[in-house]
């Protein structure tokens, strides 16, 4: 069975939501893999543990989904850098714990590398003929850095200045850098849906006073609530209803005068950050199946005085709340009776945003 193509048209008062079956299809997830996860950033948890040189940490790329066997190592001259962790001999994994070590070297025969990936000797080659060559080095990855969180390309279709620049430009004024990682409050989830049911969910504001009644609800001031979009994200600005649950903002912030109760970021296709006055929520969502989703909160926490108020107060419960309701639409969308859906022109500009990536991306056009 073909691989279904559809558009989303541009204007939200008219366009219907994606076919059903693209999420209930295990060969769409396939392709999706290869046209929208291999071609986008990626972030590495625990890449900020990685500092001092000849630090190793091998990795999976998105484990679950890709899961292509990666490595940061950190040279001698203190540059942290990615590339693959399968030798270009037999493909054996290079690296198979983290730790520290001057160099690369293969247990299977021998082979080695440098810090930087290159390749550097082995034994039993004197007769081969043109070799060494470029292709006997570790191939790379694009790396890129913001505060501690570390991420990763190999063939992204736009620029991680493109993805990432409207995320800095907002928050650059908040404490990212001395913020420290909080494994007691960073865990999985696990979602019996598709991981684009889970997207469509976050991006749309349309739920919360339905499903968050209490633990949102409450916090934010749903009449000011609104949705910004970006080439390849989008912002969800929560407002707050009382000023002890905002952020103290700079004079000079264009959100100045704004109680922001919490900064919302989605970044296509898979990753949001989620900016609370007490520190950084990060989500990364990986596609184990068609319809199975590990959800991975990641906490990085600058000001533990301001935990457990306002919108970031209780995020398991959210979670949990967006969680049943995710698993319901799952349950429904199998439905021979259901097909497309529509939009909400207002509260859901962020979803469609998404639907028209999804099906750019889906389609093969890529570039915009």
């Amino acid at each position: 069975m073909p691989i279904p193509e559809f558009d989303i048209d541009p204007d939200i008062s008219r366009a219907s939501t994606p076919p059903a079956e693209i999420y209930r299809r295990p060969d769409v997830l396939e392709h999706q893999k290869d046209r929208i996860f291999a071609r986008s950033w990626q972030m590495i948890p625990g890449g900020e543990r990685v500092k001092a040189p000849g630090h190793l940490l091998p990795f999976k790329l998105l484990d679950g989904c890709l899961g292509e066997p990666l490595v940061l190592a950190c040279g001698e001259d203190g540059v942290v850098r990615c590339f693959s962790n399968v030798c270009t001999h037999r493909g054996t994994l290079v690296v198979e714990g983290e730790g520290h070590a001057r160099g690369l070297r293969c247990r299977y025969h021998g082979r080695r590398f440098g810090l930087d990936g290159g390749f550097q000797s082995m034994p039993e080659f004197e007769c081969a003929e043109n070799f060494p060559s470029s292709a006997d080095n570790l191939p790379p990855l694009q790396l890129e850095r913001w505060g501690p969180l570390l991420f990763c390309a190999s063939d992204p279709a736009f620029s991680f200045d493109a993805w990432m620049a409207p995320v800095r430009d907002r928050v650059g004024f908040l404490p990212l850098d001395r913020s420290l990682f909080d494994p007691v409050s960073s865990r999985d989830y696990l979602v019996r849906a598709n991981w684009a049911l889970y997207c469509d969910n976050y991006l749309e504001e349309f739920h919360i006073p339905y499903v968050h009644r209490v633990s949102l609800a409450d916090t934010l001031d749903y009449g000011t609530y609104r949705t910004e979009l970006f080439p390849y994200c989008n912002l969800q600005l929560g407002t707050a209803r009382s000023e002890a649950d905002a952020f103290i903002l700079p004079t000079d912030h264009p959100d100045h005068g704004t109680l922001v109760a919490a900064y919302y970021y989605w970044l296509f296709p898979n990753l949001m950050l989620n900016f609370y006055p007490w520190g950084l929520s990060v989500n990364i969502v990986t596609p184990l199946a068609v319809d199975r989703t590990r959800v991975s909160f990641l906490s990085y926490v600058w000001d533990e005085s301001r935990r457990g108020a306002g919108a970031g107060g209780d995020l398991h419960r959210v979670e949990m709340e967006d969680e049943e309701i995710i698993e319901s639409v799952q349950a429904g969308i199998q439905s021979r009776l259901y097909h497309r859906g529509r939009y909400s022109p207002r509260r859901e500009v962020g979803t469609h945003h998404f639907h028209r990536l999804l099906a750019r991306f889906m389609n093969g056009g890529v570039p915009a």
